[in-house]
């Protein structure tokens, strides 16, 4: 699978509704942050951890978002940023005229 996403771009972390072994926290859902870096593909943990090992790699990205969009009631400096991991089938583009810089 070929990236969608390019370092600054804006995506919001969708809400699947999966359970089980699922590696986005959730309160990161629902929330817009910018693609930090592309990490490389690789195989789908969700599906490594029922045992299916044949399934096809998804681009993975670190996505960054601001501490205080994420809690707003976080007092720290207001530059600080959470980093985390995300999949591909996670994400959606964010129109950048329709967010905040």
């Amino acid at each position: 699978m070929k990236p969608r996403f390019d370092t600054g771009d804006k995506v919001m972390v969708l809400e699947l509704g999966k359970s089980g072994h699922i590696r986005v926290p959730f309160y990161v859902r629902g929330h817009v942050g910018t693609v930090i870096h592309r990490c490389g593909v690789f195989l789908n943990p969700e599906d490594l951890a029922v045992g299916n090992v044949a399934g096809p790699v998804v681009p993975l990205y670190r996505v960054g978002f601001w501490m205080n969009q994420l809690w707003p009631d976080y007092d720290g400096n207001a530059l600080d940023m959470l980093y985390v991991e995300i999949y591909d089938h996670w994400l959606a583009m964010v129109d950048k005229s329709a967010v905040a810089a």
